[in-house]
Order: C-alpha cells, then structure tokens, then sequence
C-alpha cells in the first residue's frame, strides 16, 4: 500500500491539478509543499495551540475613577498627577479599573502598573499635551534600537496583566505644528531651518552599532526623536481592546518584547509619518483581532529590531496571529520589517479585508543586507482585496540600504491562499539575491485582477503556484 506522501503525489498531480512548469516549479518545490512524511500537516493546525496560549488579563472588581483624584475633563487642566495618583491607589489595593469618564482629559505620559486596567469610558477622551516636559526619560526602542528617550504617551515596562479597555478615545494631539514636524519633511509642517530627527538618528545608530551601553543612548530634551504612541515594554499579559486612536506621534501600538498579547476591537485612524497601526516586534503569542487600520504607514508591521541592536537583543517576532482586520490607507496590510534582524516566525493572517488605493501592498516584506533577519513560515488565507497600489506579494531585499551590509537576509516558506486582489499594479513582487534566494513562495486558489504590469521575480528559487489567476488567465509560466 502506498504511504500518505505518495498519496498526496499522486492526488497533487492528477487531472493536471499541479502546474509544475520549470519555470514555477524547480528542484525540489514539490518536496518543500508536501508536508513532513509522517505527519502531513498543514501548517494551520498550529493555530489552536497559539490560540490556547493567549488569554486576556483578568482585573479585580475595583474601580478607580480618574475624578476622585482630581481629574477634571474640560481639556484645560494638566491630569498627569491625577492619572499617576489612581494607578498608584489602584495598585496599592492589589489591582482594578482606573475609569476615565466621559469628557475630555488632558495629560502628559500615562505610566501603566501590573494589574491595572485603564478603561475609557464611552464619551471619554485622553488627550496628550504638546509639553515635552510631561514625557519623561524612559528605556525604550526607536524603530528598532534600543535608548533613553521621551516616554511613549502610554508606557508599561516589565509588567504583568496591563490592559486598556473601553469605548473612548486616546488623542495623541500630533499634528503639523506637534511632534510631526521632526521628521524632516515639509509636508508634515517642517520649514527649512528647522530642527529635525536626521543627526540624532545617524547618532543612535552609530551609537548601536559601536556598542554604546543603552544607559548612554540618552535623547529625550535637546532632541528630536518622536516616542511612540502606546509601548508595552517587556510584559507578560496585556489587552488593549476597543479604544479609537488618533493624532499618534508615530508607531501605535508598539509592544516590544512582550507575551501573550491581545490587540483586540481598535479603530485607528491616523495619517501622520511613520503612523504605523501596529507594531510588535520581538514578541511572542500576540493576537491582533478585529481591528480597523486607516494609516500614514504600516497598518501592521512586525518587527525584531534593526541591525547589531536586533542581533544583540536576538529576540524573534513568533507566533503572530491577525484575524478579521480592515485595512484601508497604509503601506502594507501586513507588514514584516524593515528592523527584522533578530527574525520572524509563524506568522498566521486570515479572513481581513482591504481596499485603498493608498495601500501598497497585500503582504509586504522588507529586509536587506544590513539587517539580514530569517523570515520564515508566513502564511495568509482568505483575504479579500478591493484594490492595492502595488502588489499582492511583495518581497524585497533591496528595501533602503539594498545589499551595503554583510549579512544574509532570508525569506522562506511563505504562503498564499484564496487572496482575491481586484486591482494592483502585481501580482508578485519579489526580489532576493543571487546569493540568497527567495525561498519555498506557495500561491494556491488566488486571483489577481485588473494587474497593469508583469510579474517581477528576480532570484527566487521554488515558486509553487496552484490555480492561480491573473486578469482571469491561469498562471502557467512567469
């Protein structure tokens, strides 16, 4: 009797089912889709096992509510005392909900506690002041290096069972005149004279890549290095669910070697630069659920850190799940990189919807040889695309610095199934190296429609397609 492999063999390529032209089908393409001999999984059978391990933080029935430590909504008043004042009560009573009510509350950086639930109400508004002086220096990461800088406007650092929760809204306040202005570009409020992000970012990475102790990374007053939104800083367990964000500085939500974390119920909708959604990076067992992505970057991007501070902290992004999402304007839907170098793995998006002709791409992949991070085992399914601006795959070593660096950036085992994409400029995007080739690309029962150019594939090595359509043509040869 025939094993289960030579089964699945035989079941692949009756009635012409398999397409196995050279051109998409090379060596050992059809070893690396059969799944291992003895077990023959498809590897979404990991998915309830991850799934198992995220689970919410459960808060105490106690409520802290922002008022009764002087809080006063009407916008004008500095809260940052009283926001500090009932996280402190709340941890002091062994943890509960500090509510904020309806109204609008001004304040400077929010340091969250273990056990401590920040719930904004329905009606509720945290708005963050523009005085730098309320963001004081904390450890924290710069799109992937580690340093002393401004406090994210939310901040928790080595903490267990964190959550914000509710109905209201978290306004970062950053506009063309606040924060924005730093990055260098005019059409983000800066004037020629201005100060901006570029000799302090040159710095820090000089800094990075000599080894400066990060106690010695110190930005913050003096500099312009924008924080980040909300940042978890090294937790176990944290639920952010339901709140509206706008007005961020830059990157969202940014859990940074967190686990067992749930993004759950967000609208986020802010046009600003490098306003990524979300972004964790070197995190493991996060679950990014039912949220709505409206961006000036990444709507999600996963992330491990950017170059020898990625290899020195080598902390892998794992086991990232993304389920029932809406993207609209953003670079990529789902994003992996660029600050990838301590890796990716296990990456599992289904059933989320996008649209814009602001959206670059379906699954983007950004690395090069400065970074040189493995990505690996990445698979979508049931995605269904009005239009994007570039690509349903995209896949790019050459992204930023190109091969200038010495290390070796992978990309490999990726799959696609059932993306229906009805316009883009590609299909496929992909660009590796000769000396290191795009890896094991799977595309089974996808459709791109309305696509303006020819595939780009430069240095890929086993492409399996499987009932794949473009412009209503099955895709035999590329």
């Amino acid at each position: 009797m025939k094993n289960r492999r030579e089964l699945l063999q035989m079941s692949l390529l009756a009635g012409g089912a398999l397409f196995a032209a050279p051109a998409l089908l090379r060596g050992s393409a059809l070893e690396s889709f059969l799944p291992d001999a003895d077990s023959l999984e498809d590897p979404w059978n990991q998915l309830p096992a991850i799934l198992e391990r995220i689970k919410p933080p459960v808060f105490p029935n106690r409520s802290f509510n922002i008022t009764k430590f002087g809080a006063v909504g009407n916008n004008k008043t500095d809260n940052t005392e009283a926001f500090r004042k009932a996280i402190a009560a709340c941890v002091q009573s062994a943890g509960g909900r500090v509510v904020v009510p309806a109204g609008e509350f001004l304040t400077g950086a929010i340091e969250l506690k273990s056990n401590v639930n920040l719930h904004v109400s329905k009606g509720a508004t945290i708005r963050f002041t523009h005085d730098t002086s309320k963001y004081p220096l904390v450890f924290t990461r710069w799109e992937g290096t580690e340093l002393m800088n401004y406090s994210p406007f939310i901040y928790a650092f080595k903490q267990e069972n964190v959550a914000i929760t509710g109905e209201g809204t978290i306004d970062g306040n950053a506009d063309c005149e606040h924060w924005w202005p730093w990055t260098g570009r005019a059409d983000c409020g800066w004037k020629k004279g201005d100060p901006n992000k570029e000799d302090d970012r040159n710095r820090l990475h000089d800094m990075a890549e000599k080894g400066v102790p990060v106690s010695e990374r110190i930005f913050g007053p003096g500099h312009y290095l924008r924080p980040q939104f909300i940042q978890p800083y090294a937790c176990k367990n944290v639920l952010i669910e339901g709140v509206s964000l706008l007005g961020s500085p830059m990157w969202q939500v940014h859990p940074c070697l967190c686990t067992n974390v749930t993004v759950r119920g967000l609208n986020i909708s802010a046009f600003g630069p490098n306003t990524d959604g979300c972004d964790p990076e070197s995190c493991t067992d996060v679950l990014i659920k039912d949220c709505f992505f409206n961006t000036g970057d990444d709507c999600i991007a996963i992330k491990s850190g950017r170059n020898a501070d990625g290899r020195r902290t080598n902390t892998p992004s794992r086991n990232i799940v993304i389920q029932g999402c809406r993207m609209k304007d953003g670079h990529g839907g789902v994003s992996i990189g660029s600050e990838i170098s301590g890796g990716v793995r296990n990456v599992f998006a289904e059933n989320c919807q996008m649209d814009s002709p602001h959206l670059y791409s379906v699954v983007r992949l950004k690395n090069n040889a400065m970074r040189g991070g493995v990505l690996e085992n990445i698979y979508a399914r049931n995605i269904e695309v009005g239009q994007v601006s570039m690509a349903g795959l995209s896949i790019d070593f050459f992204y930023e610095e190109g091969k200038s660096g010495t290390f070796t950036p992978v990309a490999r085992n990726i799959e696609l199934r059932n993306i229906k994409v009805q316009k883009a400029d590609y299909a496929l995007y992909l660009r590796g190296f000769e000396n290191a080739p795009i890896e094991n690309v799977r595309l089974v029962e996808c459709d791109f429609n309305r696509v303006a150019k020819s595939n780009v594939l430069e240095n890929v090595k086993d492409l399996f397609l499987h009932d794949v359509h473009v412009n209503g043509k099955l895709l035999d040869s590329v």
